[in-house]
């Protein structure tokens, strides 16, 4: 085994070399040595994939995700039957000067498309970069203001959740809807994300409140939010707020101040099943969020767990969709599998989160399921889609 690159190692795997490589290229994911030289077998040539992860600096939360990023990214490949793709990985951190000398460093290796990297900050020095060689870049970010031009974007944003969720309660009588979010960039964005997905959907959004990002911020509030969801006519309160955040005391002042859930349909732009713990809150009982298909997802995390002895964090999903959507490309694409086209096809892909395309701005669009916090438990109401109906936007 041994370097091909200075900055990327490399990992091919063939039709002939699948079966005995699986074990050992999931081994060699979770020990971050160099992988197995690429094993093309017959004429066909291999597509050379580069894989920009946030790790190589001393931050140990950033290498777990670069390290769960190429496991996904690594079950994916092993899972491929027919398609050869030689991946090679970079380590680009969070550096945007860095990420673009990688990038140049990449494509001067050969690479024919970009996966990665996941912070936005990072992604916007690739972009160009990558543009230049005519590469398209699938991107780990949410971050919407990246995408576009050659940048697509498999992170799960928040229009896409919010398209889901105010589909799902206008269709149960539920799409009066108040916002509530945090005075905050984050929460500035959620809501601005919110504004675009009412007009994709048959729900309106009667009231808006914010609150300053403290304790003290969110009781001072209360009083001007309970008052709005009475007199707006609000049928539904969608909270922006995340289990690190405020959810947790939202989810406790606002039935005592008279938001009470038996009058209004809590609904969240997070992921209330992350963590566990959130499930607990007896504030959020009743309430509903969106999530990826959970029968997947639960899959996933299970021969994950088998391989690498841990549980995966939500990212190594993302590394694995990306590997299954270039796969399905080169599957599709004959010669020229990667053109912006053929990643925008309206029929799109499917991953370990569910089904998932682009739009033509470079946002995506994932089936989401419906599900409600019932006994400190998930129980979906609306099931993830399977397929796309209709054209891609």
């Amino acid at each position: 085994m041994r370097d091909k690159t200075q900055t990327g190692r490399n990992t091919g795997l063939s039709r002939r070399g699948m079966l005995g490589l699986v074990g050992a290229s999931l081994v060699l994911a979770a020990c971050d040595v160099p992988a197995l030289a690429p094993v093309t077998g017959g004429a066909a040539r291999p597509a050379i994939v580069a894989l920009m992860l946030p790790g190589g600096d001393s931050d140990s939360g950033r290498q777990v995700l670069a390290r769960d990023l190429e496991n996904g990214a690594r079950m994916a490949l092993a899972d491929l039957q027919g398609v050869e793709i030689d991946l090679r990985i970079y380590q680009v951190g969070v550096d945007p000067n860095r990420a673009a000398a990688q990038t140049a460093q990449a494509i001067n290796d050969g690479a024919q498309i970009i996966l990665g990297p996941l912070h936005a900050e990072v992604a916007r020095a690739v972009g160009p970069v990558a543009a230049q060689a005519g590469v398209n870049v699938l991107s780990f970010s949410n971050t919407t203001d990246v995408a576009g031009g050659n940048v697509f974007l498999l992170g799960p944003t928040f229009e896409n959740t919010a398209t889901r969720l105010l589909g799902y309660a206008a269709a149960q009588g539920r799409g009066r809807v108040m916002v509530v979010s945090e005075q905050t960039p984050a929460g500035q964005a959620a809501e601005r994300a919110i504004q675009l997905a009412a007009q994709r959907t048959a729900a309106s959004l009667v009231a808006s409140q914010s609150y300053a990002f403290s304790q003290q911020g969110i009781a001072q509030a209360l009083p001007r939010i309970a008052q709005t969801a009475r007199s707006s006519g609000a049928q539904s309160v969608l909270m922006t707020a995340g289990s690190e955040g405020a959810l947790p005391l939202l989810a406790e002042m606002l039935p005592q101040n008279g938001i009470s859930r038996s009058d209004f349909q809590y609904m969240g732009l997070t992921r209330w099943d992350i963590p566990a713990a959130t499930l607990q809150l007896p504030g959020l009982q009743g309430g509903w969020f969106a999530l990826p298909d959970p029968g997947l997802i639960g899959q996933f995390e299970q021969r994950y767990t088998a391989a690498h002895g841990a549980s995966p964090s939500p990212v190594a999903g993302l590394g694995y969709d990306a590997v299954a959507a270039v796969g399905s490309l080169i599957r599709r694409g004959g010669r020229t599998p990667f053109t912006a086209d053929a990643i925008r096809q309206p029929a799109g892909f499917v991953g370990v989160n569910g089904i998932f395309r682009f739009r033509a701005d470079g946002t995506n669009e994932r089936g989401l399921a419906v599900a409600e916090i019932r006994d400190e438990r998930v129980r979906v109401l609306s099931p993830a889609p399977r397929s796309f109906s209709g054209g891609g936007s």
